[in-house]
């Protein structure tokens, strides 16, 4: 079965940067599952795995408006340290998650003083060209019930 609109898509990847160095991989994990033409992915990413097959292996080099988007230099913002998660004491250059509207987010400490933190709130990996090294595990027609959530259920998806 080839990947389509409306198919549940199991993959492993390696996140290469532009010197080929691995930032992110899922090897040794279970796939990642997303729910195919529901923006349940990157742009890029999802392009690329349309029409493969189980099985397929490959690797596509994308621009960041196809990942993580370009840098936006007006993305600073002040936050009281207390939302800040993942550390106890913080320097300027460390990241930490935030709760926001959306659900969590990574953001970068610029300054930090005793109540309140100035933080980028731009994607660490924006701006950048990265090559995602991609294998097919499994492809599936999605339930309706996923479908009508927009998001793959089970091992790899989204739990109820």
């Amino acid at each position: 079965m080839s990947i389509k609109d409306d198919s549940v898509v199991q993959f492993n990847y390696t996140l290469r940067d532009e010197q080929g160095e691995v930032l992110e991989t899922n090897e040794g994990l279970d796939p990642i599952a997303y729910l195919h033409g529901h923006d349940n992915m990157m742009p890029g990413v999802e392009d690329a795995l349309t029409g493969k097959d189980v099985g397929a292996k490959f690797s596509v080099t994308l621009p960041a408006s196809e990942t993580y988007g370009e840098r936006n230099d007006d993305a600073e913002q002040r936050v009281s340290v207390k939302h800040l998660q993942g550390a106890s004491v913080w320097k300027p250059g460390m990241r930490a998650l935030i709760n926001t509207d959306e659900g969590q987010r990574q953001v970068t400490i610029i300054k930090v003083g005793k109540f309140m933190a100035t933080v980028d709130v731009n994607h660490p990996l924006a701006a950048r060209e990265l090559t995602f090294d991609l294998e097919v595990i499994d492809v599936r027609d999605a339930t309706n019930e996923e479908i009508a959530h927009g998001h793959a259920h089970g091992k790899g998806g989204h739990h109820h």
